[in-house]
């Protein structure tokens, strides 16, 4: 390897775990391949990928309990 030449850099591919090249050269990156590419933006679109809520407390009536 010269002076000048890159060594690409690998990365762990989001879908498979596996390696993945992260350049220029890769057009499906951060991926491994077109299919953890689809994969995905498949489990992205059925929001399989949602943050869990705090359920919200239970309500609290508003002003002195004792007029309810």
């Amino acid at each position: 390897m010269s002076d000048n030449e890159v060594k690409p850099r690998l990365v762990r591919c989001p879908g498979c775990g596996g390696d993945s090249v992260y350049a220029s050269s890769n057009p499906y990156r951060p991926f491994c391949s077109e299919r953890c590419k689809n994969l995905d933006i498949g489990a992205w679109a059925a929001e399989h990928f949602r943050v869990p809520a705090e359920a919200p407390p239970d309500e609290q009536p508003f002003g002195d309990p004792r007029l309810q």
